[in-house]
């Protein structure tokens, strides 16, 4: 997933709440529809506090776009390490997937996929996703616990697919699921397709 690319100053305490606030007003509520303004009387802050930590409200917002991704990297890592078996490694990242997406509303999703900036920092996310997915499979190949006929590289760009189109929403409006309830039911795909 995509790396966090705040300036190369050092946040002072304050900007780093400040960032963190920004975080969870943009999960909750989207970003397009703020102005520079607004976020300064939402967050009771200076347009100068700000501007510290961006030049725009689109850089602010690319750049809160890729902490959250960057957090939702460390969690997911984290949680696949707890799962030793093949299988059980599969689900376990798409359900850390499904899981570290869950805080990101609607409005969120849908004005990352409208601004081309976080629409690639979300799109190189759903690389790295699908570059992981690839390793597990191959991984659990290897071992023996998936068929060997399995090709890695195909069901990681089905899984690929697949994620960008519950990221936007569409997968919601064609089946009734919540983005939660799509990946567990990717997850369950998934692993009928490879195991032995």
């Amino acid at each position: 997933m995509a790396r966090l690319q705040f300036p190369r100053v050092r946040l002072t305490g304050r900007q780093s709440e400040l960032r963190d606030e920004l975080l969870e007003l943009m999960l909750a509520e989207g970003f397009a529809h703020f102005t520079m303004d607004d976020l300064t009387v939402r967050l009771g802050c200076s347009k100068r506090t700000l501007y510290a930590l961006a030049q725009s409200k689109e850089q602010l917002a690319t750049s809160i776009v890729r902490l959250f991704f960057k957090g939702a990297t460390e969690y997911v890592e984290k949680q696949l390490q707890r799962a030793r078996a093949p299988e059980r490694r599969v689900v376990a990242y798409l359900t850390a997937v499904s899981e570290a997406l869950r805080p990101a509303s609607r409005e969120f999703l849908t004005d990352m996929a409208d601004f081309p900036p976080t629409h690639e920092v979300y799109l190189a996310n759903t690389a790295w996703a699908s570059m992981r997915i690839r390793e597990l499979i191959q991984e659990g190949t290897a071992k023996g616990s998936f068929r060997d006929d399995t090709n890695a590289a195909f069901v990681s760009e089905i899984v690929s697919a697949t994620m960008k189109r519950i990221g936007s929403g569409s997968m919601q409006e064609a089946t009734g699921l919540t983005d939660s309830e799509a990946y567990a039911q990717l997850a369950q795909l998934v692993v009928a397709a490879v195991k032995r």
